[in-house]
């Protein structure tokens, strides 16, 4: 069955690595059947939570900007990819800040089930993307019938374009396959 998949591309760097394997993945699930959408958060503006919480009864963000279109593809779909460069260890802020405006979403009957995770940083650890996956997961914890399905991780790569030829091409396409 074809899968309505939204791949967020967090990085703000014009052809990052991280977006390089956001592209693998679309073009895996593409090549079954899924319809794929890939944005960028790169020139998009997305402001901070205030915390007024009127999205709990509204729905809606009261911060009129780009992460409210980004939550309404969020609703609509039912796999949601999150590509990300690691900084510190650590999310990118621009992604933890769009984590934090999804808060409409919360108690709605939102479609997505399964969340996928592809990262990138300058180190080559495997534990590197620890803290950051542990991030998104916290956000998944938060949707009841969502899960957090797998992540890739492309280690020691910094300069744009140094992804080119690592593993983690691979298996962000097999993965963005086998959804």
């Amino acid at each position: 069955m074809s899968k309505k998949v939204l791949i967020i591309s967090t990085s703000l760097r014009s052809n990052s690595n991280s977006n390089k394997m956001a592209e693998e993945f679309a073009r895996g699930a593409k090549e079954t059947g899924n319809r794929v959408e890939l944005i960028s958060l790169a020139g998009k503006q997305i402001g901070f939570c205030k915390g007024c919480l009127a999205c709990q009864t509204t729905k809606k963000c009261v911060i009129k900007d780009d992460a409210i279109e980004i939550a309404e593809k969020m609703l609509d779909s039912d796999v949601v990819v999150f590509a990300a460069p690691i900084y510190y260890y650590e999310m990118p802020g621009q992604m933890k800040t769009l984590l934090d405006r999804m808060n409409p979403l919360y108690g709605t009957e939102y479609k997505f089930r399964d969340v996928y995770f592809l990262t990138c940083a300058a180190e080559d650890e495997a534990d590197v993307p620890t803290k950051a996956t542990n991030g998104l997961q916290g956000w998944i914890d938060c949707f009841g019938k969502a899960a957090f399905m797998g992540t890739v991780f492309a280690g020691g790569v910094t300069g744009t374009g140094e992804i080119e030829g690592h593993v983690a091409l691979q298996e962000s396409y097999e993965m963005g396959k086998n959804i």
